[in-house]
This record gives C-alpha cells, structure tokens and sequence, in this order.
C-alpha cells in the first residue's frame, strides 16, 4: 500500500465496513488512522493493496504481535477485503498463500461473521480453524 492509494483504498473501507462482514461501522477518523498507519513505518501493521494490474480491487492489513496461547508471533488478518465483482475468482486463497508462505511458521488469525458462509467456506479451505470462545474488547 503507497500514499497515492489512498482515495481508492478510503472508498473500499467504506464499503468494507458499512456491510455485515464487520460488527462496527468504523468513521472517517479511524479509516483516516488506519490508512495512515499502513503507509507509515509502523511495525505493528502492514497493508497490501489487490490489484489487477489495471485497478486495486482490494486491500488487506495485517496486525502483528505474539499469542502466549500459542507461543509464536501472530500475524491477524485485520481487514480482507475484495470488491465484489472480483469475488468467487480464487484471489483471496491465492493471497492468503501469499501470506502463508511469507510468514512460514506464524500463527495467522482472522475473524469472520458466521452468516458469512462463502468467506468461512473460503478460510476453512485455506486451513483456518475455528476457535470455540467469544472474543470481547474495551475501547
């Protein structure tokens, strides 16, 4: 992801986080935050933009930090997102190879609504499993 990014990848937060794949609806502030983030030199976070060569048709950012459950550095998916007419063409588990593959031997995470049954179809086959407890949060 390049600062020049920004207006598509703004626009596709937007969709992204105003449908039922995420429980909040973010704001133009966190958007703003994050997309900062990404292009910055932060090390907690790196983003990736989807392309097709002639446009981004998604955009993903990844956390990182370490899971004491299970005793290795953890890579989460934060924000998996594909424009929908470019769904359903193998380029989500092509990315997630991708990442796979870059971080060999990390613990990767995500979470998915479970009214989502095509990207829980899709994550199952990649080789996620589902973990059986609530996650909760303060802000």
């Amino acid at each position: 992801m390049k600062k020049e990014d920004k207006t598509a990848v703004l626009n596709m937060m937007r969709t992204f986080y105003n449908s039922p794949a995420l429980y909040t609806n973010g704001s133009e502030e966190i958007f703003a935050a994050n997309f900062d983030n990404s292009v910055n030199d932060n090390p907690f976070l790196e983003s990736y933009i989807i392309s097709d060569d002639s446009e981004i048709i998604g955009y993903t950012m990844l956390a990182k930090s370490f899971s004491t459950e299970f005793g290795k550095e953890c890579i989460w998916f934060e924000d998996l997102y594909l424009k929908e007419e470019y769904r359903n063409k193998g380029i989500i588990p092509q990315f997630i190879d991708f990442i796979k593959s870059k971080y060999q031997g990390r613990l990767l995470r995500l979470e998915v609504e479970k009214e989502n049954k095509h990207a829980v179809h899709v994550y199952e086959n990649a080789g996620f499993k589902t973990l059986p407890y609530a996650e909760y949060y303060i802000d």
